[in-house]
């Protein structure tokens, strides 16, 4: 995450660590990111957002 921002809820990111993309669902204590995958079922967490690429961001999802 070179100059980009910091995911936040509501962005669809590529999850490096788990080779997925998903949606940031939760950011508990600004330390675990909560996502569950674009497509299906289920969730996974990350401790580490530096390894979470923002693919569209919450302001372009929404339209």
């Amino acid at each position: 995450m070179t100059g980009e921002r910091r995911p936040w809820v509501g962005d669809l990111v590529h999850d490096e660590i788990a080779g997925r993309r998903g949606v940031v669902t939760d950011v508990r204590g600004g330390a675990v990111w909560v996502l569950r995958p674009e497509y299906g079922p289920g969730q996974w967490t990350s401790r580490q957002p530096e390894r979470l690429a923002v693919v569209t961001g919450r302001e372009e999802r929404r339209t």
